[in-house]
């Protein structure tokens, strides 16, 4: 019995030292950028009844002792400046090293704010070549859901400052933002960004602000059950396997090799790219097309490592230059960007290569995107004529169910380890994904923000959130719009107090959910937080409806926060629409006076009701402060 006895008590000695050592939580770690100027807390776990030492650049901050091994002590508020090391001690000692104070801000919401500066690097190459901010900091907190517990920590994470490498990897919104609080500050500023692509604003949501919700309550219930996540997955993987699966057995591209640059297209049809497929290309509707196209190339080019732009494809693509991949993408939104290795073009002609695969709808190639083949200063032109050949057809594959889009399970893997973390604010990027039922928005979107300032017990910290882009196509008349309701519940949330929200309608892209212009994001909430967290006196906003009045057969609109005064991008008023008691809307004739906005219509002689840029991309509404700062779109009834 010894020879079993002896290692039995070995590793029962190895499990209770690893139980005696002091752990930190990932967001306590070196690099860490802490508020300024108010108390912070420290915190982390260790044996139970176990003495923790906390020394402040060898000051003792304080001990303590826990009966659950869960312990935390505060810090006495510091000033911006000098890098600061934290020790901690009790059966082990740790350090924690280059601690800066300054500004702390947690970025959250769904792609938008999640895109990395990698995705905008054409756009501002310059920025990134010169983000050398060594006191600008992101923790970066990876996907993570869990519908029944609540994490006490992250699986991985650390504090990263800006360098014209890292930056990529920051949120570009954030990053901005920061950027300019750090350039007028003068302190350090910290990011703690945990926005996850698609999300709703119910999978941010606490169990307990969710029992308002009896609908969304409902949702979460079944994965609440043991194995249901699991059920799930499996069944959407059976689900793509086979239909990938026949899709692939059935291309004939793939079986006869159509991406070499030898292959026979005199039998292929015509295509005028950028553009989607018509109706009717594909039946049933989804399936697989290739796309071929024969360039000439220039000496100056051949042999050379040169980049070819895609623009945007919809759905997956993969991408050959003489016969060889040069890049592929799985799904819509990513910019096709890829690099032609060196060697691979040739002097005279070359052949370019896309097979397509559609699963849900039309696919094909956006338009408005680059489109070509070489480097920015010198590049040949793609657009135009190309041939298309039909691989194989399937019909419609089912969407997937999106485990993490389900309600409470970020909030309980991604928010709730953060919350002992003493921040100065939130920064907030999200709504696309609950355009398709807006209505509720505001209801859950206030209930998600008070929640939160009850569990951070920070009092009502200030919460800046981005009004959605205009996107999607210009209609010539008034219609009904998911996306402007969305905006007008996005609106209403500024009842909520100490918030402030960046109008960005006037920087989308038509063609593109996830615009590019992330530094007019990122500067407008910086304005907002200047007033709203820093109590700047400066123009944060752009107009906000505030009242409407019926003056006869015309409407006065009356606004707040007009700056130095209203102003009209253009030579004409326009994004007004008014409505009678038919509530059918017409385009308004509109006139500013003041801090007014007069409309009139001939075609609604007793109006009752007006809408300000009322469509999913109001390219019309062109109302501004004479700061620059446009508008919010609204409806208003006469008060």
């Amino acid at each position: 019995m010894r020879r079993f006895y002896l290692p039995l008590l070995a590793a029962a000695a190895v499990s209770q030292s690893a139980l005696a050592d002091v752990t930190l939580p990932k967001l306590i770690s070196d690099g860490m950028i802490l508020q300024r100027d108010q108390p912070v807390k420290i915190w982390g776990r260790a044996d139970a009844n176990e003495a923790v030492t906390v020394r402040l650049d060898g000051k003792l901050v304080g001990r303590v002792t826990s009966p659950t091994g869960e312990w935390s002590l505060t810090l006495p508020a510091q000033q911006a400046g000098k890098a600061h090391t934290i020790s901690i001690k009790g059966n082990n000692s740790l350090e924690v090293k280059d601690v800066l104070f300054g500004e702390v801000w947690l970025a959250s919401g769904q792609s938008n704010m999640e895109l990395p500066m990698e995705r905008v690097k054409e756009r501002f190459p310059d920025v990134i070549a010169a983000a050398n901010y060594p006191t600008i900091r992101q923790f970066n907190v990876t996907l993570d859901y869990d519908f029944i517990q609540q994490h006490q920590d992250y699986p991985k994470g650390e504090w990263v400052a800006a360098t014209p490498q890292s930056v990529l990897k920051f949120s570009a919104v954030a990053f901005f933002f920061a950027r300019d609080l750090q350039q007028k500050y003068q302190v350090p500023v910290g990011i703690i960004k945990t926005p996850i692509g698609g999300t709703p604003v119910q999978a941010w949501m606490s169990e307990g602000a969710l029992n308002a919700f009896p609908t969304y309550m409902d949702e979460l219930k079944p994965y609440q059950q043991p194995g249901h996540v699991a059920e799930v997955k499996a069944a959407d993987k059976a689900k793509n396997d086979k239909w990938y699966g026949d899709l692939t057995r059935n291309d004939l591209g793939l079986q006869q090799n159509w991406q070499q640059p030898n292959v026979d297209d005199s039998d292929w049809q015509t295509y005028q790219l950028p553009g989607l497929w018509p109706d009717g290309l594909l039946e049933p509707k989804e399936g697989v097309v290739w796309f071929r196209k024969t360039i000439d190339i220039p000496a100056d080019m051949a042999g050379k490592q040169q980049k070819l732009m895609m623009g945007r494809i919809i759905d997956a693509d993969q991408v050959f230059v003489n016969g060889q991949q040069v890049g592929n993408i799985t799904y819509q939104y990513p910019p096709r960007r890829y690099t032609v290795p060196a060697g691979l073009l040739k002097a005279g002609e070359n052949s370019i290569v896309v097979r397509v695969v559609n699963s849900q709808n039309r696919g094909g190639f956006v338009s408005d995107k680059p489109y070509w083949l070489g480097n920015e200063e010198n590049h040949l032109d793609l657009t135009g004529s190309w041939k298309y050949k039909v691989g194989a057809t399937a019909e419609h594959l089912p969407s997937d169910t999106f485990v993490h889009y389900k309600p409470t399970g970020l909030f309980n893997a991604m928010i709730y380890p953060a919350l002992n973390y003493t921040i100065k604010g939130v920064i907030w990027y999200q709504g696309e994904s609950n355009t398709g039922h807006p209505s509720d928005y505001h209801a859950l979107f206030a209930n998600m923000i008070q929640d939160w300032r009850k569990h951070w017990q920070l009092g009502d910290f200030p919460f800046l959130f981005v009004q959605l882009a205009n996107f999607q196509q210009f209609h010539q008349q008034p219609v009904e719009s998911g996306w402007a309701e969305l905006r007008q519940q996005q609106l209403d949330t500024l009842s909520e107090p100490n918030t402030g929200m960046a109008v960005i309608t006037d920087v989308g892209e038509w063609n593109d959910i996830h615009p590019l212009d992330k530094q007019t994001v990122g500067q407008r909430l910086s304005l907002a937080a200047q007033h709203i967290a820093y109590g700047e006196n400066v123009v944060y906003s752009g107009p906000i409806v505030q009242s409407v009045q019926a003056m006869g057969n015309s409407l006065v609109v009356n606004f707040s926060h007009t700056g130095s005064g209203l102003k009209i991008k253009g030579d004409k008023l326009t994004g007004f629409a008014i409505a009678g008691s038919d509530g059918v809307y017409h385009w308004a004739e509109a006139s500013v006076t003041g801090n007014k906005v007069e409309l009139t219509s001939e075609a609604v002689p007793a109006p009752l009701t007006v809408r300000y840029g009322w469509q999913d991309n109001p390219e019309n509404a062109n109302l501004y402060n004479q700061e620059g700062l446009p508008a919010s779109p609204f409806e208003a009834k006469v008060n």
